[in-house]
């Protein structure tokens, strides 16, 4: 789950906002890429080792945000502090599991390893209120596509609550369409019959059922400021075409809740006009968004991220594709799957060996014997090695949650 948020991070430059005060565009350009620093973190009221994930901002042509190793991370909460540890390259865990809780100031205090210090304005957390129900409803979205809603109800009687932001981990059932017990092997060159030989043997290696799990990278938030009780009423966390394949047998869904102070929700709001509601921290944008973490040595130095306290609750669903599609085609699989026929070989000086060449690789998954073949065919059918075998895309032990 760690590892999918690393890629938050954005090419800088941005339009300097203020947050916390009136919103000022600030009219900039910066003609050569800065690196900056990229602090992403957010403590809850959950008992649990806290985490904090820091990278840096990267350049079109990198592949991907460069995580900061060798820091040192400490949360001030009142007189204690938590000391965090790195348990990935950048991502940091408290040594210790602890809670967020009320009238306690937070601060977040980082060094890195070029001698540079980064502090948080104090954050205190906000009211807690829980999920009332999550459901699932089958429904046609505004752009007219058919599939599933991921619903949530909420209501906090006090209306302290107000700003709510939300995240997701789905977690689903793969059946690959062409398992088979049997598997292709190439015939050593001592035991060939015929040149390129491939023979069928017990299948020791796939995996008919898996299970893989994604998580949120978009921002997902709504508030009830506007509205005349702090109800939240069917908001849609989540919604899946129908012809996605991560439905097609069964589906969990894990909601989490949180409520966010007003300048949280609205540095997250303002990012997500930025980003397009695209992964957090993962655009080209026009200037700088300014946070609530800033340089000790410099306030110029441009510090991208938010440090967040928040009161979290959490629930979770299953459904099975048979709920709200009964008796209807399932979604195609996430691969075409279709079957053909390759030669053994291709001539040429020397021959070239073809379907060894694809079982060598771990390409293909064995069909069945190609009874009639055409011109040009091979002895066996095969399909591409996700269409009959899982474990390319998924993880063949069930989560300790699931349940069927």
């Amino acid at each position: 789950m760690t590892k999918e948020r690393l890629k938050y991070a954005l090419i800088l430059p941005m339009a300097l906002l203020c947050l916390e005060a009136c919103i000022e565009p600030f009219e900039a350009t910066f003609p050569d890429f800065e690196s900056a620093i990229v602090i992403e973190a957010t403590l809850t009221d959950e008992l649990e080792r806290q985490t904090v994930f820091i990278t840096r901002t990267f350049e079109f042509e990198e592949d991907g945000p460069l995580p900061e190793s060798n820091a040192s991370v400490q949360v001030v909460a009142g007189s204690e502090t938590h000391t965090f540890v790195a348990t990935a390259p950048g991502i940091y865990v408290s040594e210790q599991a602890f809670s967020a809780q009320p009238n306690v100031t937070y601060q977040l205090r980082i060094g890195t390893q070029d001698g540079r210090t980064y502090i948080s304005r104090e954050m205190t957390l906000p009211a807690s209120t829980q999920m009332d129900d999550v459901t699932v409803e089958r429904m046609t979205n505004d752009d007219g596509v058919e599939g599933v809603a991921i619903l949530v109800d909420s209501f906090d009687s006090t209306g302290s609550s107000v700003n709510y932001r939300y995240e997701y981990e789905e977690t689903y059932k793969i059946i690959a369409p062409f398992w088979r017990p049997n598997d292709l092997e190439k015939v050593p060159p001592a035991e060939q019959t015929e040149l390129c030989e491939v023979r069928v043997i017990p299948d020791t290696r796939s995996e008919e059922t898996c299970y893989a799990t994604d998580i949120s990278n978009a921002i997902i938030q709504t508030s009830t400021t506007n509205l005349s009780e702090d109800r939240v009423d069917n908001f849609m966390v989540r919604f899946i075409p129908r012809d996605n394949y991560i439905i097609s047998h069964r589906y969990s869904i894990l909601i989490k809740q949180f409520v966010q102070s007003n300048a949280a929700y609205t540095f997250y709001e303002t990012l997500n006009q930025f980003s397009g509601n695209e992964s957090l921290f993962s655009e080209t944008q026009p200037g700088f968004l300014e946070g609530n973490v800033f340089s000790e040595q410099s306030r110029d130095e441009k510090v991208l991220g938010y440090f967040e306290v928040a009161s979290v609750s959490k629930r979770r669903i299953f459904f099975n594709y048979d709920d709200l599609f009964p008796g209807e085609d399932l979604p195609p699989y996430t691969d075409p799957c279709i079957i053909n026929a390759p030669p053994l070989s291709k001539p040429g000086q020397p021959p070239r060996c073809v379907l060894s060449s694809q079982v060598e690789l771990g390409l293909v998954g064995y069909v069945d014997a190609n009874g009639s073949p055409g011109l040009g065919e091979g002895p066996y059918l095969i399909v591409p090695n996700v269409c009959g075998d899982c474990s390319e895309i998924g993880n063949p032990e069930p989560p300790e949650f699931w349940i069927e």
